[in-house]
């Protein structure tokens, strides 16, 4: 009987947690769309067209060098052991 009582202690306040903090994760009605959306055509969102090719290349570099890093230290700890 005791452990029954364990198990749900330990059943219970998770469940508790997560009931109660359903109405935290909810969420609104999205925002009504621009005024003459649809109209005559779609609009283009607004905002966006952010350059993303710098950061590509940029992250693709360090990855190259940590990479080569990687590399030449595992090369010199082979010749450092034979």
């Amino acid at each position: 009987m005791k452990n029954i009582r364990n198990i749900s202690r330990y059943l219970l306040i998770p469940g508790l947690v997560m009931a109660l903090s359903l109405p935290l994760i909810a969420q609104g009605p999205p925002p009504p769309p621009p005024n003459g959306h649809g109209a005559s055509g779609n609009q283009p969102p607004s905002g966006g067209n952010a350059p993303i090719g710098n950061g590509i290349f940029i992250l693709m570099a360090a990855g190259a060098l940590w990479g080569a890093g990687k590399t030449y230290l595992n090369r010199n700890k082979q010749e450092e052991g034979l």
